[in-house]
């Protein structure tokens, strides 16, 4: 079921309204039961999937709980091959089989290995990643391993975070299923309202930036210039919009519960820095592999030369990670190219700072986010394109031609002619209508997201203004939002 579509709107209010009328001890069996129905509605066939990871992972806690040394070690080694063995089936054997024949091919070998027929099933890393971090804490002693089946299967499978996260971590969630929640006006408002906002980025910003990122990625090879350096810019939008809108409409519905999910997104286009830009982006990922990963490697305590390849190491399991596809694997090894190249500029930078005396620290700030958003959108370009190859297209030619192109813009303006048909001479295809109304959206959210503190003393003094606002977000996405029933972006992941 997709948050975007009519059927959640009819799910939402249901589910809801029978938790707080059911009594607590029934509430976990509704919430379970609402989950699977909810997951069944992409492939029902493949709750067995998730049903299998549920038990090995289970048993694995209770069996690493009671046992010490190396047997417990073994049990931990056990539970987090079984589970990856189930993601690597689905997710990356025919990536690694077509890989394998292409290698064949080059040496000239006779034999070939045959690809498996099968779909993904949505979300499969979320789940697989979040029963991991259960395994590992009960290892490591932080948390105890849950003995109720059921508790334990609606902490992997509860459904505002079931599809695309937060990946959570046990000890925030196990405990609040054994919670009496109890119906909170105020807290539910505030869940409605983040709800609202994730709808109006998904429905009224990424799926219109969607069709015109869209037309250029789809075949870059007809583009030159201007059209790609714009749908690059808006792909990086639309991609945060996308999924930060997902993560606003999952906290928002479990907050109306009584439920705290982690917050996952903390305004990244505002990072300074693109370290800065991953504790702000994806938030509950990259603290998974800085807990899980990084640090069990060394992290930063290490010489030099260890920590740059504990950085690649980790970007490059990210990229991995998110998709069974090379351009992503470039693109989380060119963030980890970043965060090391940031690292070796950092002392260069203080010392011209200090050398010069310089006291401009609005203008390094504004800079040094101006410098992170290009490189961030300089990188989604492997994530976004089909292929290496075109990835590789768009980078040589984003600035073929737009020297001409700037000219057409220049005429347009001393001719004054229709911005459409000045539209039309450098990117065919493009709405006037969509890029005027995703422009005054996106001004719009980054004034908001500017300013988070002003704007919520505004709302909470203000009345009118807040149900002014209310309404006319409800009346763009009603009359201009986008109702394809797209998917979000990271429910192929």
């Amino acid at each position: 079921m997709l948050f975007n579509s009519f059927s959640f709107l009819i799910f939402f209010p249901i589910v809801t309204a029978v938790f707080f009328i059911l009594p607590h001890r029934f509430r976990w069996v509704w919430l379970l039961a609402a989950s699977c129905f909810f997951y069944m509605f992409f492939i029902p066939a493949y709750i067995l999937i998730l049903f299998i990871t549920i038990l090995i992972d289970y048993t694995a806690g209770i069996l690493i709980e009671r046992t010490q040394g190396r047997k417990r070690k073994i049990y931990l080694a056990v539970s987090i091959i079984s589970t990856c063995l189930v993601l690597f089936i689905f997710k990356y054997y025919n990536f690694f089989i077509d890989n394998f024949n292409s290698i064949a091919d080059l040496l000239h070998w006779n034999y070939s290995l045959n690809v498996l027929m099968i779909i993904l099933p949505i979300g499969l890393s979320f789940h697989t990643f979040q029963s991991l971090s259960y395994v590992i804490e009960v290892c490591r002693g932080r948390v105890k391993a849950e003995k109720h089946f059921g508790i334990y299967s609606l902490y992997v499978m509860f459904y505002p975070q079931l599809v695309a996260g937060p990946i959570e971590r046990p000890q925030n969630m196990l405990p609040q299923f054994y919670e009496k929640k109890k119906f909170d006006y105020e807290r539910a408002v505030s869940g409605l309202r983040q709800m609202l906002l994730g709808l109006f980025k998904k429905i009224f910003i990424a799926d219109r930036l969607a069709v015109l990122v869209g037309g250029v990625y789809g075949n870059p090879a007809d583009f030159h210039g201007f059209p790609l350096m714009l749908a690059t810019i808006l792909f990086a939008f639309q991609i945060y919009c996308d999924f930060s809108g997902y993560s606003d409409i999952a906290l928002g519905s479990a907050r109306v519960m009584g439920f705290k999910l982690m917050d996952n997104f903390d305004r990244p286009y505002f990072a300074r820095s693109i370290g800065d830009f991953w504790r702000r982006w994806h938030i509950s990922l990259s603290s998974w592999f800085r807990d899980y990963v990084y640090i069990p490697l060394g992290g930063n305590r290490v010489p030099k030369i260890y920590w740059m390849s504990n950085v690649l190491i980790v970007f490059l399991i990210s990229g991995l990670w998110h998709g069974a596809n090379w351009t992503y694997v470039v693109w989380g090894g060119l963030h980890g190219v970043f965060i090391i190249g940031e690292s070796a500029m950092a002392s260069f930078k203080n010392k011209i700072i200090k050398t010069f005396n310089l006291n401009v620290a609005d203008l390094v700030r504004y800079f040094g986010v101006f410098i992170t958003f290009i490189l961030v959108s300089f990188a989604w370009i492997f994530f976004r394109a089909n292929s290496i190859g075109e990835a590789v297209y768009i980078v040589e030619n984003l600035f073929v031609g737009i020297g001409g192109q700037f000219n057409h813009f220049f005429i347009f303006l001393s001719r004054r002619e229709s911005f459409s048909r000045m539209l039309s001479g450098v990117w065919p295809g493009a709405s006037q209508i969509d890029l005027m109304i995703v422009s005054a959206a996106l001004l719009g959210l980054i004034i908001f997201e500017s300013k988070p503190i002003f704007w919520r003393k505004v709302s909470e003094n203000f009345n009118l203004f807040r149900w002014f606002v209310y309404y006319a977000v409800i009346i763009l996405i009603l009359f201009f939002g986008v109702f394809d029933h797209s998917q979000f972006i990271y429910f192929q992941f």
